[in-house]
């Protein structure tokens, strides 16, 4: 038997006009040496090459096993990106439709388990959505590839001492709001609640945002969260998961005894986050049954070919599903 931990993180370069092949390079560099945390790049050689050769080191092409001690960066090969379409800074349907790939890619390595879990380097929602496919995000595409269903993948953010799980995502606040369930809010937390204890919390306590401001202060300020919020409350608690809210996530935010929030919509979790950890937030897509982390900021097209990109956020993202952070 295989034992996951002797397998390597992969770590999908992203949109490759952007940042990503660059911070995946300069990320699977600095953990050359780590112990079980060399990464193994997916995505395409004459992309990943020449960045590799500018910083003294070769390229491996690679199934899933781990590299040897040479000083190279290990590669599997995805050839998703036309050297013609490799353009750094432009954002283009090509680059669209190799991100989507090398996801693909990657998960083909979990189910042939030559990888553990997968690291996503920045993508462009509006690229992918210029090659014809409809994408909002890495969970709602995991749970397509993944053929689990509509809200069976989460995002969870973690950074500036916080976690934060999302019942919606990228979609218009009225079309967040409609679909607000007793139902959908019970399968986030319960989401949140396994991954924190995949991440090694065995009791995990989860709070619950309230919909309106002071959850709706007694139907004050409406009665959403008495008639939506509260009912999946009950629910979570009658099977045993330590949960408690709603309450308005401006005071909850406040409190020290939460070990993962669940945020009713895009801003309410992703603002906090953001602003107490920035671009070092990590990105994890949890419901699943693939380990999947990113990185919390974009594909920096404005800064791509340049060589200057920092690393740091994405190699957090590769120790947070190591089992090093």
């Amino acid at each position: 038997m295989i034992d996951a931990k002797n397998l390597p993180v992969l770590v999908t370069i992203g949109d490759p006009n952007g940042v990503g092949p660059e911070i995946a390079v300069k990320a699977a560099i600095s953990l050359f040496d780590a112990n079980g945390l060399r990464p193994l790049l997916v995505g395409d050689k004459h992309i990943i090459e020449p960045l590799a050769e500018s910083a003294g080191f070769g390229v491996e092409a690679r199934d899933g096993r781990w590299g040897g001690n040479s000083k190279t960066v290990d590669l599997y090969d995805a050839s998703r990106m036309s050297i013609f379409d490799y353009d750094p800074g432009i954002v283009s349907a090509a680059a669209g439709r190799a991100t989507i790939g090398y996801v693909e890619d990657a998960l083909f390595l979990l189910k042939q388990k030559t990888g553990r879990a997968i690291v996503g380097c920045p993508h462009s929602e509006t690229a992918v959505n210029q090659s014809g496919r409809v994408f909002s995000g890495y969970p709602n595409l995991l749970s397509e590839l993944l053929a689990t269903g509509p809200d069976s993948v989460f995002l969870m953010l973690v950074g500036g001492g916080m976690r934060i799980v999302h019942a919606t995502l990228h979609e218009a606040i009225g079309v967040a709001l409609d679909r607000i369930t007793p139902e959908l809010i019970a399968k986030a937390a319960m989401a949140a609640d396994a991954a924190l204890r995949d991440l090694g919390i065995a009791n995990p306590r989860i709070g619950i945002f309230g919909i309106n401001p002071h959850a709706g202060e007694n139907g004050l300020f409406g009665k959403e969260d008495d008639e939506i919020v509260v009912p999946a409350v009950k629910k979570l608690n009658a099977r045993g998961i330590d949960i408690i809210g709603p309450e308005g996530a401006d005071t909850m935010l406040m409190r020290k005894d939460i070990d993962v929030f669940v945020a009713m919509y895009h801003d309410q979790g992703h603002i906090p986050i953001k602003l107490m950890a920035g671009r070092n937030a990590s990105a994890v897509s949890i419901g699943g049954d693939v380990l999947f982390s990113s990185v919390g900021h974009g594909a920096a097209f404005d800064i791509a070919g340049k060589n200057i990109a920092d690393p740091e956020p994405l190699i957090r993202a590769i120790r947070l599903v190591g089992g090093s952070c």
